[in-house]
């Protein structure tokens, strides 16, 4: 018997869920050489527009010079490098935490934090939504699974009354494909009266959230007695690589002692912590950035509206426009794409069936006439496809 990898293969493709690679020929920005062509993108996690940054660019190539390239070994064998160490302390200052521990992925981050507190006999409860890391973590960890609805304080306690053991409840911040916030007073309120601990991937959240850039947490005015495990990656507003776990003292220790994860990866290369300290410096000192970006979400929303698209609740850089059919989705893609756009459809299984859709995401980078280039190809691209298939505009 064979794996029969075509057939599955060729299913994807007959659903409209075939996934394809587009090539980047040029640096993030929103103007991107893609595939052979300049085209105008919304599509990059890029929030804040450090990633092609001249000072965290200079930044790395100092790091390098000095520290080399490769990380070299495990944090606890000889891989903890003096910019590791004190990029950690900085995320600790920065989030308002005793300690911070640094993680190459988000992935490795969510799986660590999650399976090192939780086991055989103890309880995850987790938002429908939530990101695939975090689902993975409650699946590997051994605990006790389950998922409330989506952003729902009343279904979490329900869920909650049937806990046992260390019971950990676990959020996004910000939900990365609707763009809504999790309503953490709410949950935290919920999760406190049951005695559980709240875990908070804040990857969207981090850098276009919260005065200084701090986050979902900062937002709301929260601290670390209502969120005890704050995530946050590096790769989205910082403009760099890698993640952090921020938290108490015992927390982060007990990361280093148990965390697989952690214990048993190469560090991520110590010029990439020299750039994320300058994309850090950058984030909390030019305010402007998360200001103009604000301008730009109101801009796009306002416009969207005029159209008549499909906006989900997000006041984030996310903005989905809702479609609901896959092939649909794909179309409207394929329709800004010949306009010179790029922006990309989401289809099942990354969101739930019928909820298919095109995944808008703002920078500080873009300006005010490029989000307006942008909405005027989505009413000449909406208006084709609804000709095209015979649906009211």
């Amino acid at each position: 018997m064979t794996f029969d990898l075509s057939a599955r293969l060729a299913e994807r493709r007959a659903a409209h869920l075939y996934r394809q690679r587009p090539l980047l020929e040029s640096p993030q920005g929103p103007l991107a050489q893609v595939d052979g062509r300049e085209l105008l993108a919304f599509c990059s996690n890029d929030y804040l527009g450090l990633a092609n940054h001249p000072e965290v660019i200079r930044a790395l190539q100092d790091g390098a010079a000095r520290w080399g390239v490769g990380g070299g070994a495990s944090h606890l064998v000889i891989g903890h490098s003096g910019p590791h160490h004190e990029l950690e302390r900085a995320l600790a200052e920065f989030t308002g935490r005793p300690r911070a521990l640094l993680f190459s992925t988000g992935y490795m981050a969510n799986l660590a934090a999650v399976t090192a507190l939780v086991g055989q006999g103890d309880t995850v409860l987790e938002d429908r939504i939530n990101h695939a890391s975090l689902l993975d973590a409650g699946l590997l960890s051994g605990a006790r699974f389950s998922r409330y609805l989506h952003n729902d304080a009343e279904s979490l306690g329900k869920r909650l009354e049937k806990a046992s053991g260390n019971t950990l409840v676990v959020t996004d911040g910000v939900f990365s494909m609707d763009g809504d916030l999790a309503d953490l007073p709410a949950l935290c309120a919920t999760a406190r009266s049951k005695g559980a601990w709240v875990m908070v991937d804040d990857a969207h959240g981090f850098g276009p959230l919260g005065a200084g850039g701090g986050g979902i947490v900062e937002h709301f005015g929260l601290g670390s007695d209502d969120v005890q495990v704050l995530v946050g990656t590096l790769g989205k507003a910082f403009g760099t690589a890698g993640a952090f776990v921020a938290g108490s003292e015992e927390l982060i220790e007990t990361l280093i002692q148990f965390a697989r994860p952690y214990i048993y990866t190469t560090s991520q290369p110590p010029a990439v912590a020299c750039a994320t300290l300058k994309s850090l410096e950058l984030l909390r000192g030019e305010r402007w950035r998360r200001e103009h970006l604000e301008r730009l979400i109101a801009q796009f929303r306002d416009g969207a509206a005029r159209i008549g698209l499909q906006l989900m609740d997000s006041p984030t850089p996310i903005q989905p426009i809702l479609i609901g059919d896959s092939a649909r989705a794909l179309r409207l893609s394929s329709l800004l794409r010949e306009r010179g756009l790029l922006v990309g459809a989401i289809r099942p299984p990354t969101v739930p069936a019928g909820s298919a859709r095109l995944r808008v995401t703002l920078s500080a980078a873009h300006s005010e006439a490029q989000v307006d280039r942008l909405l005027d190809a989505l009413a000449n691209a909406w208006h084709q496809l609804n000709t095209e298939t015979g649906a009211d505009a």
